[in-house]
């Protein structure tokens, strides 16, 4: 069981940007109850045979990359977790059109969903684009941290992969300096083409598109889970 609405600490802003549309608030009420993860402690099972692996990806925002991801790969299982319910409505509406049976959602902070999760069960996780929270007495906010480092530690499996990617560098050189700490994971990079291009099967963002609209260099950082 999920402790829903928890009182912690939040590393996502608002819940709720304009109001839905009445479609959109169909789809939250209507379609959302059936494609939530059924039971974290078991997420396989919300997949069936079909899923050869499950891949996380935590804040989708838009859910450009999520459904890029989960029509490229059908054989894999998708757990999408965003707090803010209008990047969830506009995934709902992607989902139900191309008809994605392959994507399971969790509306809310991602932290009770990792610790509800078995360990070792997650074969890649994503963390694309997230806010920076650029103020320093924001900073503590930042997803990339410790521990939750040590939550992605528990469920990936070994040698699962952790993506991240960012457009302010100051993120960057943060979630660089802790991921490098950690010694549950191996930084891939080998020469700087592995950081300032993204991996060949990316799906780009509407943020990453923004930025880059803006002039601004975007930064792809590929992590290794090292064997336990």
């Amino acid at each position: 069981m999920i402790e829903r609405g928890s009182r912690r600490s939040h590393f996502h802003g608002r819940r709720l940007g304009k109001p839905l549309r009445p479609r959109q608030r169909g789809l939250v009420e209507n379609l959302l109850p059936t494609l939530r993860l059924a039971d974290p402690a078991r997420p396989a099972q919300s997949f069936g045979a079909a899923a050869s692996q499950i891949w996380l990806e935590i804040g989708f925002g838009g859910g450009e990359h999520l459904v890029a991801q989960a029509r490229a790969n059908p054989e894999v299982g998708f757990i999408g977790a965003e707090p803010f319910l209008n990047g969830v409505a506009k995934v709902l509406a992607v989902i139900e059109r191309q008809k994605l049976a392959n994507i399971r959602l969790h509306d809310d902070d991602a932290r009770p969903l990792l610790d509800a999760l078995p360990e070792a069960c997650i074969d890649r996780v994503f963390l694309l684009f997230a806010d920076p929270w650029p103020k320093r007495r924001h900073h503590k906010r930042r997803f990339i941290a410790p521990d939750n480092l040590d939550r992605l530690a528990r469920v990936l499996r070994d040698g699962a992969e952790l993506r991240f990617a960012s457009d302010h560098s100051g993120y960057v050189a943060w979630a660089l300096y802790y991921l490098c700490a950690h010694p549950a994971f191996t930084w891939l990079a080998r020469r700087p083409a592995h950081w300032r291009q993204s991996p060949a099967d990316w799906a780009p963002t509407r943020y990453q598109q923004k930025a880059e609209a803006r002039g601004q260099h975007c930064t792809f950082l590929c992590f290794r889970r090292q064997p336990r």
